[in-house]
């Protein structure tokens, strides 16, 4: 009894350092290509950063290129102040980005087929320890293109008709399974009876 208390101390105290050694993770995904006219595109900006440096000073700039090749700044965003810029995009760009300043995304309103182009996310990180300063740049590209209607996901295809001949072959798998069952189970009664008489 006393090993026994032991080993669930152990395991105890083992399950609540492991959980305190947990941190949570940021995972850098790249951003949709593609968006179909007259809805919502969002370009996705990930940054990562550690916990111990959360307290930094994050600017993040966003600027279209078009196909013809003119730079435009679309969008502000410094010290949790949000500015969209004057330009072609002005009333249609919304901050979709994280409190924690590592998601940085913004999303594109009502997108037009004008929308198509490179878009440029940069990021700078002023870290604010107490007698050193360090930054922080990163700049990730976007390459948008706007079409009038949504391509066909073969992937949602694939994975319906995937579902569907699994479905089918569990059930026929559970079947068989039952039909084994049972005559087993009647081979055993019939045996059963047999001695009895």
């Amino acid at each position: 009894m006393l090993t026994l208390n032991r080993v669930l101390l152990n395991t105890v105290a083992f399950l609540i350092l492991s959980v305190q050694l947990c941190r949570p993770v940021c995972v850098d995904v790249p951003s949709d290509t593609e968006a179909v006219l007259g809805t919502q595109m969002r370009l996705t900006c990930i940054s990562c950063m550690k916990r111990e440096e959360v307290k930094a000073r994050t600017l993040v700039n966003w600027f279209y290129f078009s196909d013809s090749g003119d730079v435009t700044h679309i969008y502000k965003y410094e010290n949790s102040k949000e500015t969209d810029v004057d330009g072609p995009f002005k009333g249609r760009l919304v901050w979709n980005g994280s409190k924690d300043l590592q998601d940085l995304s913004i999303v594109i309103l009502n997108v037009t087929l004008n929308d198509s182009g490179l878009y440029q996310c940069q990021v700078s990180r002023e870290f604010d320890f107490r007698f050193f300063t360090p930054t922080f740049s990163i700049t990730k590209n976007i390459s948008l293109t706007v079409k009038e209607k949504a391509s066909e996901d073969t992937t949602a295809i694939y994975s319906e008709i995937m579902m569907y001949v699994l479905l089918v072959f569990l059930t026929f798998w559970l079947l068989v399974e039952m039909v084994y069952c049972y005559r087993k189970i009647s081979k055993s009664d019939d045996q059963a009876q047999d001695t009895a008489y």
